[in-house]
C-alpha cells in the first residue's frame, strides 16, 4: 500500500479530480488561500511519482502531463482498513458499535 503525507494526498485528490494535467494544471486548482509555489507542486508530483502514484508522458508544448495511476477508490478502501485495524482491532463490528 502506498503511504501518502498529508500534502501527497491533497495533490493525488487535485490530480483525482483533473484527471490528469501538467503541474500549471494543478495550481490553477489549488484554491486561492492554499497557493504553492511552482516547485512545491512540482516537487511534491515527483515525489508521488517515485511511490508510483502518479506516471506523466510528454506534453505538445514542453513539460509533461501528470495522471494518477493509485485510484482513488483502492486509496480510500486501504486507508479504511489501516483505519479499522488501528483504531478497532481490526473489528468493523467495533467500529459500526462505535456510531
Amino acid at each position: 500500500m502506498v503511504e501518502l503525507t498529508k500534502a501527497e494526498e491533497q495533490m493525488m485528490h487535485l490530480l483525482w479530480k483533473l484527471g490528469e494535467g501538467t503541474v500549471q494544471d494543478v495550481m490553477a486548482s489549488i484554491k486561492e488561500d492554499k497557493r504553492h509555489s511552482r516547485t512545491t507542486v512540482s516537487t511534491i508530483i515527483r515525489m508521488l511519482e517515485e511511490k508510483g502514484a502518479v506516471g506523466h508522458k510528454a506534453a505538445e508544448s514542453r513539460g509533461y502531463i501528470y495522471y494518477p495511476i493509485l485510484q482513488k477508490k483502492e486509496y480510500s478502501h486501504n486507508q479504511l482498513k489501516d483505519f479499522i485495524k488501528r483504531h478497532f482491532d481490526n473489528s468493523f463490528s467495533s467500529l459500526a458499535c462505535f456510531f
